[in-house]
């Protein structure tokens, strides 16, 4: 448990440290940009930087590389898995449109010959989660599986980042568990893999809460992939499939219902998800 503990220690510090840096450096000249490629209306029609997606990505990307303890194959495929899904976010970020709508509406679309933004960054990550699965994968099944989940996580993150916060808070409840449990089960390789992304997003959770920036798809597809990945190194087969069910179950499910509603519906799910931000605007 020690040398797992340090592991996830030093993981959490520099992604931590590199998605502050990284930050800090990204919007240096933020006034100059707003208005600009990087900047949207968040839900109050505010103005935000989605700066804070890049920043992540370059964080969780130096923590993986630099962290002790992985294998090469471990450490490759959490390069894959992070910044790919992250940089397939930001082309989504930057050249997506709104006439195709969620995980339907852009496979709608593509099964007429229409390629969206969307449908680039799904097949584009479901390849880097299956590669990323491939380097700590036993076999093909495994390898489908563990990207399936991979893929489907990293989708299933940037579905909670509609308000401040809660995709890292998504992602903090969620992985939270899994480092707890890779600690106490002498899993330091898992470890150091779920520290890594919650350092970096716990860093930069205050300019999300504050409204300043969001994780965009950039941030919170990497959020979701780096997760997924952590998860299928540690659980067993029975474990992936729980995860890859659930996954796909939330998935479809938001497509029928909004996750917004029934977060303001329910007292604790509300109060988690109101907590560190600002109040709402009554009209």
């Amino acid at each position: 448990m020690a040398r797992g503990l340090l592991y996830a220690l030093a993981g959490a510090a520099i992604g931590a440290a590199a998605a502050r840096a990284a930050y800090s450096a990204f919007t240096r000249n933020r006034p100059a940009d707003l208005g600009g490629r990087w900047t949207r209306k968040n839900h109050r029609g505010e103005p935000i930087t989605l700066l804070e997606g890049p920043a992540f990505v370059a964080g969780s990307g130096a923590a993986a590389a630099l962290t002790p303890g992985l294998a090469p194959r471990t450490r490759l495929a959490a390069v894959l898995a992070g910044v790919g899904s992250g940089a397939l976010g930001a082309y989504d970020d930057l050249y997506g449109t709104t006439s195709s709508k969620g995980f339907k509406g852009h496979l709608t679309a593509l099964a007429r010959g229409e390629v969206t933004s969307g449908a680039v960054k799904i097949l584009g990550i479901g390849a880097t989660g299956l590669g990323a699965a491939a380097l700590v994968s036993a076999g093909p099944v495994d390898t489908l599986v563990n990207g399936a989940a991979i893929a489907g996580a990293a989708n299933l993150a940037n579905l909670f980042d509609l308000r401040p916060g809660r995709a890292i808070k998504v992602g903090l409840l969620a992985g939270g568990p899994l480092l707890a449990v890779s600690l106490l089960r002498s899993s330091p390789a898992a470890a150091a893999l779920t520290a890594m992304p919650l350092g970096a997003a716990a860093a930069l959770l205050p300019d999300d809460l504050g409204e300043r920036a969001m994780l965009g798809d950039a941030g919170a597809n990497s959020l979701g992939a780096l997760l997924g990945l952590a998860a299928v190194t540690k659980l067993g087969r029975p474990g992936r499939l729980v995860l890859l069910g659930t996954v796909a179950a939330l998935t479809a499910a938001s497509e029928k219902v909004s996750f917004t509603k029934v977060i303001a519906a329910n007292p604790v799910l509300n109060r988690l998800d109101m907590l560190g931000r600002r109040p709402v605007d009554h009209v």
